[in-house]
């Protein structure tokens, strides 16, 4: 019995994925972290009476938001 084996063609759409080195990759992570965190935290604070900007537009921009993440709000 004979066993076929075929090799990957190069066609015109194949591409080689570069390799992202964790330590330049780190800084990126972190960064995109503490902008998510500061966003969480910036949406669960914007209450009506503890806003951080003056009138509702804000509030509602984020409203929902909040309740997507599980914040009260009314």
């Amino acid at each position: 019995m004979s066993h076929a084996t075929t090799a990957p063609i190069a066609g015109p759409f194949s591409v080689e994925i570069p390799s992202i080195p964790l330590a330049q990759l780190s800084p990126w992570l972190f960064f995109a972290g503490l902008l998510s965190v500061l966003a969480i935290v910036f949406i669960g604070a914007e209450q009506g009476a503890f806003s951080v900007f003056s009138g509702t537009m804000l509030h509602e921009f984020v409203h929902d938001g909040r309740h997507l993440l599980g914040y009260p709000c009314h």
